[in-house]
């Protein structure tokens, strides 16, 4: 009897296994792609690349430039939200996405998605966003140009950095630095930072483009919510030449695309 019970235990429970397999990930992308053609390249390669992964690791990638999609019923559908390249700047949007947040969605968010400055056309009139959620206030600077960096990984017992070495290597990126000191914020968890051999970390030509010293949290988590920002999102581009060629690949890294991996599973398996 007791190898009866056993048998009909692991029927259940593979049952259960191929239930999951058959309920993949739902993960939607919004994005702008109309300013930077660095960011537009990075949103198109992002869009093949997510695609790609989703048959690998079980989730489905839609993706949508209506930000008026940002509101509770359409949230609903799914399991995790991306910021591609941008923000929603239509208050209602903003509040939508506020209490999606609150009451426990999912997101991760890259690069320009994290930028405000004043007096720009991403006014920092978002306080909520940059300052409680992201913590890191408006922008303050970054290098030039793209270029790859080696990260310290902050800690080994997040999610996000699983089965990962102490460093790693980027594909090429923008890096920016912020207002806020996030090393300061007990609501925010660094996951990885611009190791120090990095450094000088960008070519120029102007001196303030060009890193030498310092301390850059570029990936984070805030412990209040089910989120990650990663700064990575900024691809190489033949400007200079007249092509207008994306010269890097941001999904070039086999490392860091298994860190993109590791946030996406994690946020979308809350249960994980």
């Amino acid at each position: 009897m007791g190898r009866y019970l056993l048998l009909i235990l692991f029927f259940l429970i593979s049952s259960c296994k191929n239930n999951e397999k058959q309920s993949p990930l739902k993960v939607i992308a919004f994005y702008t792609g109309e300013n930077d053609l660095a960011h537009i390249s990075f949103v198109n390669e992002a869009h093949d690349w997510f695609n790609e992964m989703g048959g690998e690791y079980n989730f489905e990638y839609d993706s949508t430039r209506n930000w008026s999609d940002l509101n509770q019923d359409f949230l609903n559908q799914y399991d995790l939200v991306i910021f591609l390249d941008t923000r929603p700047e239509d208050p209602d949007q903003r509040r939508s996405f506020e209490d999606y947040m609150n009451n426990g969605g999912a997101w991760i968010g890259f690069h320009f998605a994290g930028f405000s400055l004043d007096q720009s056309a991403y006014d920092d009139d978002w306080d909520w966003y940059h300052n409680k959620f992201l913590g890191s206030g408006e922008y303050r600077g970054n290098t030039w140009r793209p270029t790859s960096a080696n990260l310290k990984i902050e800690t080994h017992q997040h999610p996000v950095t699983k089965d990962l070495p102490d460093i790693i290597q980027t594909a090429p990126n923008e890096w920016y630095s912020w207002q806020s000191d996030l090393t300061q914020n007990p609501d925010i968890e660094i996951i990885a930072s611009i190791d120090t051999s990095s450094f000088p970390l960008g070519t120029g030509p102007k001196e303030w483009e060009i890193w030498h010293k310092g301390y850059y949290p570029v990936i984070w988590a805030n412990r209040n919510y089910r989120m990650v920002y990663i700064n990575m999102g900024h691809n190489d581009m033949d400007y200079e030449g007249g092509t207008n060629a994306t010269l890097s690949s941001t999904f070039s890294s086999p490392e860091q695309n298994q860190m993109l991996i590791n946030a996406l599973l994690w946020l979308g398996n809350p249960e994980k």
